[in-house]
């Protein structure tokens, strides 16, 4: 079978340049990945095409001579009669390591492809969840927050070996941190197992952590939670997780806020709302009422005649704060008509009277509903 164009196997133009030939290489690869089509071998077959192309196209002077002499440039070479299923992966698996580091990033416990060794291994990151009021996250508040968690060892500095001892090469790894196994025609790099990707191994453990680096214990801390925050906020306090070994840095502590629900107040980002009942006599009279405020105060709201039921009244910034702004946003009152229950003797004679003297002109919308129920009867 005839080679096909490597520019078209990686679907580039001739001039394309090498970022934009390793992006397209690193899609296809993705797409058609052994470990993402196992048994299919149509798909094997073009990461293997895809491979060869990057191979060639990946490295300036394959690349020229390609471009001069096109397939001839490599007959005697990988992939000569003219097909792919005699490409020799081994001969080049070092073409990949950058490209297949940037795939998978944090691949076998290591992330970028570098030894944690020369950095220690850091903490690990904790989370805590803390559930606060409405009025909590209104105001902002200084919360004290109690968790497990451990310390490094101030005997071995976090290194796990007992002072006046030096940890030793691991067996395994010859100090390297990393091992390779290969699966097939690709070779995969991961962390020692035996240890842990240190590249160390400690023969005379810490008496006080036991070759641990780090010792468990309790912390209490102070939070600051921001004015404003709103339910789902993540807060990140650096440094405050797990303590690190061997010379790594601590993980961060997230703190994950809820708001609980309030008794009158319900919240949409920055604005709050609530339903407020009025009476029939104000909601046709109108008048001036006191309601309730976030802050603990209280605002006037002027009722005017002939409200109807639903009407919304807006107060402008007397809703929650926006974080980090001085900004606020609105509360939105809305009014709730309630008919009376329980009528005295004399409501219900008052009533009565009304009734009689009720003229539809005050009541437009029941004046214009039955209009149309009689042209719909009529009809």
């Amino acid at each position: 079978m005839a080679k096909r164009d490597y520019y078209g196997v990686l679907g580039v133009i001739k001039s394309a340049s090498s970022e934009e030939i390793k992006k397209a290489y690193r899609k296809l690869a993705l797409k058609y990945h052994p470990d993402k089509n196992k048994g299919d071998k149509a798909s094997e077959n073009k990461f293997k095409e895809a491979s060869e192309a990057y191979h060639v196209l990946s490295d300036k002077e394959r690349r020229a001579n390609y471009d001069q002499f096109g397939h001839a440039a490599f007959e005697g070479g990988p992939g000569r009669g003219g097909g792919f299923g005699n490409f020799d992966f081994s001969e080049f698996s070092s073409s990949f390591s950058d490209i297949f580091e940037d795939f998978f990033g944090d691949f076998g416990g290591m992330r970028g492809g570098r030894s944690r060794r020369s950095s220690g291994f850091r903490g690990d990151d904790l989370r805590f969840d803390l559930s606060i009021s409405l009025e909590e996250a209104y105001h902002g508040k200084k919360q004290e927050i109690s968790f497990a968690s451990s310390n490094k060892c101030e005997r071995c500095d976090g290194y796990g070996a007992e002072p006046g001892t030096r940890p030793v090469s691991c067996s395994m790894c010859g100090g390297q941190g990393k091992v390779r196994s290969s699966q097939g025609f690709f070779t995969i790099q991961q962390a020692c197992p035996e240890c842990s990707g240190s590249g160390e191994q400690i023969s005379s453990p810490c008496r006080e952590c036991r070759g641990a680096g780090k010792k468990h214990t309790r912390k209490k801390i102070f939070a600051n939670i921001p004015r404003g925050v709103d339910d789902g906020t993540r807060i990140r306090l650096s440094g405050k997780g797990e303590a690190g070994i061997k010379g790594g840095g601590n993980g961060d502590l997230y703190i994950f806020v809820s708001v609980e629900n309030h008794s009158i107040f319900k919240r949409s980002e920055e604005n709050l709302f609530f339903e407020f009942p009025i009476s029939l006599a104000d909601a046709a009279l109108g008048a001036t009422v006191e309601v309730p405020t976030i802050d603990g105060g209280k605002a006037k709201v002027k009722i005017p005649a002939g409200t109807q039921n639903g009407k919304q009244f807006r107060l402008r910034s007397k809703g929650m704060p926006i974080m980090r702004n001085k900004e606020y946003g609105d509360l939105y009152i809305q009014a709730l008509t309630e008919v009376p229950v329980s009528l005295t003797r004399e409501q219900k004679s008052l009533l009565e009277q009304y009734k009689k003297l009720e003229d539809a002109k005050t009541n437009p919308s029941i004046r214009n509903f039955f209009e149309k129920a009689k042209r719909f009867w009529k009809n």
